[in-house]
């Protein structure tokens, strides 16, 4: 079982940045795959990044290329998204999800607001 939290989200003016962290728990993730996904309102839930624990080549959805880097902790056991150069279209519920690949469980965090003013 893996419990994932996650924090930071809220209001930012376009342009700002914010990191969200996905705080993970009950199991260590050095074999999990780490994602970031997004669902704004009316909208389908989007991807957003992925990285594979300990990895420093995270993926990227092509719109937050060069904006958003993702990162994982192992001391803290937590992943990091970091946010720059927000624009009103991240506006968003940002959620993080954990699994270990094809066949196993995906375990997915509560989700946290991010609303961004134009």
């Amino acid at each position: 079982q893996v419990t994932l939290v996650e924090s930071g989200g809220g209001l930012v003016q376009a342009g700002g940045s914010r990191r969200l962290s996905c705080a993970a728990s009950g199991r260590t993730l050095s074999t999990y795959v780490i994602r970031w996904f997004r669902q704004a309102p009316g909208k389908e839930r989007e991807f957003v990044a992925a990285v594979r624990w300990g990895s420093s080549n995270p993926y990227y959805t092509d719109s937050v290329k060069g904006r958003f880097s993702m990162s994982t902790d192992n001391t803290k056991n937590t992943a990091y998204l970091q946010m720059n150069s927000l624009k009103a279209e991240d506006t968003a519920v940002y959620y993080c999800a954990a699994d270990e690949g094809v066949g196993t469980d995906r375990y997915w965090g509560q989700g946290t607001q991010v609303t961004v003013s134009s």
